[in-house]
């Protein structure tokens, strides 16, 4: 086991089917070995149509609408005359990026999934980079924002991730983050049936105690930090259900010949974390 990305010891314990946590932090990773190469290619197109979600573009008017939630509690942070700059990691097909981009002088989007990226640029029209962060060279390049939405849980080395940031921003810049909260109420009673628990996609699992931690380590200091309510759509939460958990795919096109999955609804299981932080 490589040191932890968060405390850098290397001392873990098993906690549920493949995970480890660290003894002294608490941070916990799946327990994995794969290459950035074999990482990457689990985001092929499968991902977004079939593996993980149904549809993805399908569901792009239930993703804007957690991206307006979202953009607004960061607004709230934002200096106009300084924040005009935005970079999205993992920005896929550009959902957020199309609606952020009324708001910001200047946006741009990143993320390694070349068919995600190509409608960005193509059917959208927006700046976004087929590429990984940690390779690409953005030369003199400063962001005022970024944002990476349920991102951070893929990534093998997230604590790269954010040193680059960091040094890609000048002092007040933003970080906007989403990801599950291991230590929530939710996740503590689920233990291993808590439904953010699907390696090898997720890689990270954070508490606001390490993610804090983490920032913290790479010259962040965060402002914000409270759990957040989704929109969700019918059709993907039964196509979770039925076809990628109950292997009953009948049950779930008999629900769509029904129009019973055009619906989506808001939930709060408070175990999603929105966490912004400050470049000091």
């Amino acid at each position: 086991m490589n040191e932890c990305i968060v405390c850098g010891t290397t001392q873990h314990e098993s906690v549920y089917k493949g995970l480890l946590k660290c003894q002294r932090c608490g941070h916990t990773v799946a327990d994995l070995n794969l290459t950035d190469a074999e990482l990457f290619k689990l985001y092929s197109r499968n991902y977004f149509f079939g593996e993980e979600y149904s549809d993805y573009v399908a569901d792009k008017k239930v993703m804007q609408k957690n991206f307006k939630l979202r953009l607004k509690t960061l607004q709230t942070f934002l200096n106009p005359t300084f924040h005009s700059k935005l970079l999205e990691i993992g920005c896929a097909y550009g959902f957020f990026l199309e609606f952020a981009q009324h708001y910001f002088d200047q946006v741009q989007g990143i993320d390694i999934t070349e068919e995600g990226v190509r409608y960005a640029r193509e059917t959208l029209h927006l700046d976004a980079i087929q590429s990984d962060l940690l390779k690409h060279d953005f030369g003199d390049q400063r962001f005022d924002v970024v944002c990476m939405w349920d991102t951070i849980e893929h990534l093998g080395q997230p604590h790269f991730y954010i040193e680059k940031i960091s040094k890609q921003m000048n002092n007040g810049g933003l970080l906007a983050i989403t990801t599950g909260d291991i230590s929530s109420l939710n996740a503590r009673i689920r233990r291993s049936n808590w439904r953010l628990i699907h390696p090898p996609t997720h890689v990270h699992y954070f508490s606001r105690k390490t993610l804090e931690k983490m920032l913290n380590n790479y010259g962040f200091d965060v402002v914000y930090n409270r759990y957040c309510g989704f929109y969700r759509s019918v059709d993907n939460i039964a196509y979770n259900i039925f076809v990628l958990r109950q292997n009953n795919p009948k049950m779930y096109h008999w629900l769509k010949r029904l129009r019973l999955t055009d619906w989506y609804f808001y939930l709060n299981l408070y175990d999603i974390m929105y966490v912004i932080a400050s470049k000091r």
